[in-house]
């Protein structure tokens, strides 16, 4: 299951990284939704879009943005499934908890693990994502999982061999901080390869006692995020489905077969509310139909439920910083 909430951790540490330099924090937040104040909420949950902005905001400043954020991805940035995964008795048995748990990850990939001869390969596919974005959102999956497998032995992971399936960019000398290994463009996957005999080795911080302990709490965080990403997924499939003629807070609740008051307590723990998850799917709809031929500003507008064209252009330029018409250049 890819995450349809995450946290602010990749949002946070995106401020950090540029907290010395001239960028302001607005800049990196701009159309994004979030707000300074938001970030000190210890449980706030954010959407997918939203953190990809601020991911698009920093990649306008620093290309090579993603390859950074992967070095500075430790182990400790996955909560209890990271400490679950450090006390572990083996390298592999650490591998096979993060990838039985992918909606605690936070991934916008789908992870494998696999053998072949005297290697082994972790792979990340299936990105479904701002398609803008994929290099940048590659970049930072496989130098993260990189660094948690250094976190994991308490020293780094001979790496055999580093793929992607994009062109090589032009930064690509500033792989090798992250990649100490041949490095290959136009593949057919993105993995990474070291020695499959690395799976059976004892991690120095293995506890059984604290494994158990953080496992089972892995198990009911699991859960429990899981149920709200269905509960979420269920509200965006609704609204999806009447976005020309958008139902409001109440008749939405009654789709859901809860009170307002229920509908906008959950949507509170999840860290939104109506508008914004209305907004979030209207800004992606203009943006696909923008993008076809045959549908210009006004029938975009209508087919979002807009009464005037001119309402649809604010709420683009709000949601994106540009005016539709921008958009298509």
């Amino acid at each position: 299951m890819h995450a349809q909430l995450t946290t602010l951790h990749v949002v946070s540490m995106i401020l950090a990284y540029f907290a010395d330099t001239s960028v302001p924090v607005t800049r990196l937040l701009d159309a994004s939704g979030i707000r300074p104040e938001d970030l000190g909420g210890n449980d706030s949950r954010i959407t997918p879009h939203q953190e990809l902005q601020v991911c698009a905001n920093g990649l306008a400043v620093r290309e090579d943005l993603g390859l950074e954020l992967g070095q500075r991805m430790h182990i400790s940035a996955y909560g209890i499934l990271g400490y679950a995964a450090l006390s572990s008795a083996t390298f592999g048995d650490a591998w096979q908890l993060l990838l039985e748990y992918p909606a605690l990850l936070g991934t916008y990939f789908k992870l494998d693990l696999r053998i072949e001869g005297k290697l082994a390969w972790v792979s990340a596919s299936d990105y479904q994502q701002r398609p803008e974005l994929e290099v940048f959102n590659t970049e930072m999956c496989l130098a993260s999982l990189n660094t948690i497998c250094t976190d994991l032995l308490g020293q780094p992971l001979p790496l055999s061999a580093t793929q992607f399936q994009y062109p090589q960019p032009a930064y690509s000398s500033l792989y090798a901080k992250s990649f100490d290994c041949p490095l290959h463009f136009n593949a057919q996957s993105n993995a990474f390869a070291f020695p499959a005999s690395w799976l059976s080795r004892r991690l120095p911080l293995a506890d059984a006692i604290t494994h158990q302990e953080m496992l089972m709490r892995c198990r009911k965080l699991n859960s429990e995020f899981s149920a709200r990403q269905l509960w979420l997924a269920r509200i965006r499939q609704l609204l999806s489905e009447q976005l020309a003629s958008s139902p409001g807070l109440e008749q939405l609740a009654q789709q859901m077969h809860c009170s307002p008051r229920t509908l906008r307590r959950h949507l509170r723990a999840l860290g939104t509310h109506y508008q914004e998850l209305l907004d979030d799917l209207r800004f992606e709809r203009a943006k696909a139909l923008l993008c076809q031929e045959g549908w210009p500003v006004g029938r975009v507008a209508e087919e979002l439920g807009f009464s005037e064209s001119a309402s649809f252009r604010h709420a683009f330029q709000r949601w994106s910083g540009v005016a539709p018409s921008h958009f298509r250049l």
